[in-house]
């Protein structure tokens, strides 16, 4: 889940540097990445996204950590569940999952104050070459993303190479929603966008400044309608397919350390 930027303020960006603190990242990381792997068996025909949510829910909470999404600003589910034209912040119910969706599954989880936050797009079944080719372009635009990062390199940085990769593969990068800063607090700077913005020029990743990278790239036009009827639910314009992948990143010194690794997931260089 994400905010909606409106507008860009020249902020000082919280900075995450002391053990204990990259410490506390490192685990909300690694137990938001656990979630994704608990689900990714899960997720076949017939299942629903409701009997996802609780499976989440009460995986979390039977650890003593807090699913962040559930409550916030009245989010009524612990994930968000996104399938098929849906661009982010599905919300779980009793629709079963049908052969040849795909779907996003975003989870954010609250260990001991800290957050973390990743996603992926799932295949489910047999799905068209279309849909298999979209989920690897957005699995390719995440890790474009992630490897334009350097040491005070800037935001801008991830846009231009996400945006290159989206002219290329003739897909619409979203620019509605964007990534965000994330450590103590869900949402906060610096702002992450996948397309070049003027301002993304001085946003500097200087150590210490933890992000997410989570580039939505539709099948036809980059344009999203939403919210909805129920105040969450974004989809595409032209109702095609979109997909997403996400990873939280701490800048360090020596480059991106990536907190929301799986164990069973696609890594880098993954062919879906």
């Amino acid at each position: 889940m994400r905010r909606l930027f409106t507008r860009h303020r020249a902020a000082k960006f919280p900075l995450y540097q002391r053990p204990e603190e990259i410490a506390g990242l490192r685990a909300a990381g690694a137990f938001n990445a656990s979630v994704l792997d608990l689900v990714r068996p899960l997720i076949v025909p017939g299942v629903t996204t409701n009997e996802l949510d609780r499976v989440v829910d009460d995986y979390t909470r039977s650890h003593g950590h807090v699913p962040a999404t559930h409550g916030y600003h009245g989010y009524p589910k612990s994930i968000c569940t996104s399938i098929n034209e849906v661009v982010c912040h599905g919300i779980p119910d009793d629709r079963p999952l049908r052969s040849g969706d795909i779907i996003n599954v975003d989870c954010t989880t609250i260990v001991d104050g800290w957050y973390g936050d990743a996603s992926e797009t799932f295949l489910v079944g047999e799905c068209s070459p279309a849909a298999r080719e979209l989920v690897q372009t957005a699995f390719d635009a995440l890790w474009t993303g992630i490897r334009a990062l350097k040491p005070y390199g800037t935001v801008l940085d991830i846009g231009v190479a996400i945006a290159k990769l989206g002219m290329e593969r003739r897909v619409g990068v979203v620019e509605t929603f964007q990534g965000h800063g994330i450590g103590r607090r869900f949402h906060q700077d610096p702002g992450i966008p996948h397309t070049p913005m003027r301002e993304s020029r001085n946003r500097v990743l200087t150590p210490g400044v933890c992000f997410t990278v989570e580039p939505m790239i539709n099948a036809g036009a980059k344009e999203t309608e939403g919210p909805l009827a129920d105040g969450w639910t974004v989809i595409t314009k032209d109702r095609t397919l979109s997909a997403q992948f996400e990873h939280q990143i701490l800048m360090t010194e020596n480059g991106p350390e990536i907190l929301t690794l799986t164990q069973n997931g696609p890594q880098e260089g993954h062919r879906f």
